[in-house]
């Protein structure tokens, strides 16, 4: 992948994840949001079981799949639907990404640089600090120049 495809494929999805940072939303109840919207709506286990064709143990079961982080995506599109609803899914990070890469980028710099200015030392041919940050700057412009893959 090019350096300018790749660039904008990181400016896009920060982009793109913006508007679900920014959005700020809730945590999910307690409960979780499908038996929290089955509720609102004054909607009985046993109704929204029939509407899904289970039992109303199987309603029951599939709530607290989804409180304790159990469901999966398709069960839960399909619990959704059956409210009236859909999932919107997304993994927003806590940092940018752009951000993300940088200090991951400091950190196999640092690992990479680390074990030759400690044996330099050792041998009394320490790099001074000025000399040691240009070092450090232009291994992290190199990893984050170069493949991505290379900084993980």
């Amino acid at each position: 992948m090019n350096k300018q495809f790749r660039d904008l494929q990181l400016q896009q999805m920060e982009a793109l994840l913006g508007s679900w940072k920014s959005a700020q939303l809730c945590a999910r109840p307690k409960s979780g949001w499908v038996r929290a919207v089955r509720e609102t709506l004054g909607m009985s286990a046993a109704a929204f079981a029939r509407r899904l064709g289970i039992s109303h143990a199987g309603v029951r079961k599939l709530e607290a799949s989804e409180a304790s982080d159990a469901i999966t995506l398709a069960t839960l599109r399909k619990l959704a639907q059956a409210l009236d609803c859909e999932v919107q899914y997304a993994l927003v990070p806590r940092t940018s990404l752009s951000q993300h890469l940088q200090d991951q980028a400091q950190a196999v710099a640092r690992a990479q640089l680390f074990p030759i200015a400690h044996s330099m030392a050792l041998e009394d041919q320490a790099v001074n600090g000025p000399s040691n940050k240009l070092q450090f700057d232009l291994a992290v412009k190199a990893l984050l120049e170069g493949s991505r893959r290379e900084l993980w």
